[in-house]
């Protein structure tokens, strides 16, 4: 875009989350689950007989089993997953604006094919929109190679290709943050409040591969001290 010397800089957070199928179709999940299960961070087996095991087995039956669950859940606004990421970037655009933050907050998908809000259109309707800048901040509280290290892989890809960067800046996790922790805190309290204490209080996490700790990824223990 044009630039002129001496304007302001502007601002924006770029909220991500996982990402969604188009629609609860056979035809999207297969879209979505290729992109999903392509990625060298969240499966680590080696390309040439992954390649074989996702396209030739995974794809074709897990597919339409997908898009049965995907249906079941659909709302009519869409996706609940895509639906609740616009709802919390709206909130957070006004939860800073109450602080006096000039501050534009947008959402995207690292799954998303090319779709809107992918994270190479989110990212260059940003820079077109003269935001130089970023703050990338996952929807993910405990860090995983899985989940953040991918967002930003996908940050660094695009960058790579503009010329004038903006000034960038990652959250890597939140997983013992006061405020964090204090928000699950009063969510379990305020469910107690209305439905009782029961005799016991399950805590559950996405689950990783034992070879992923072992290889140096740090959910599993920063799962352990949010819980």
């Amino acid at each position: 875009p044009t630039y002129t010397h001496g304007q302001i800089e502007k601002t924006a957070v770029v909220y991500i989350n996982l990402g969604t199928p188009d629609s609860p179709t056979t035809s999207a999940v297969r879209r979505y689950l290729k992109e999903f299960l392509s990625d060298q961070r969240v499966v680590e087996i080696p390309r040439a007989i992954w390649w074989m095991i996702l396209n030739l087995i995974i794809l074709p039956f897990r597919s339409k089993q997908s898009a049965h669950k995907y249906a079941s859940i659909w709302t009519n606004d869409g996706s609940p997953l895509l639906v609740h990421t616009q709802k919390q970037a709206k909130l957070l655009q006004g939860y800073l604006g109450e602080r006096g933050h000039d501050v534009h907050v947008a959402y995207a998908m690292r799954y998303a094919g090319n779709n809107s809000d992918s994270i190479p259109n989110t990212l260059s309707r940003l820079k077109t929109e003269g935001y130089q800048r970023i703050l990338i901040l996952p929807a993910y509280p405990q860090y995983s190679g899985t989940t953040t290290a991918s967002n930003f892989d996908a940050v660094v890809k695009h960058y790579q290709q503009v010329r004038n960067q903006p000034e960038l800046r990652f959250i890597k996790h939140y997983h013992d943050h006061p405020q964090y922790i204090q928000s699950l805190k009063n969510s379990v309290l305020s469910h107690w409040e209305k439905h009782g204490r029961p005799e016991k209080f399950v805590m559950s996490f996405h689950g990783l591969p034992k070879a992923f700790l072992l290889r140096g990824d740090a959910y599993h223990c920063e799962c352990y001290k949010t819980a």
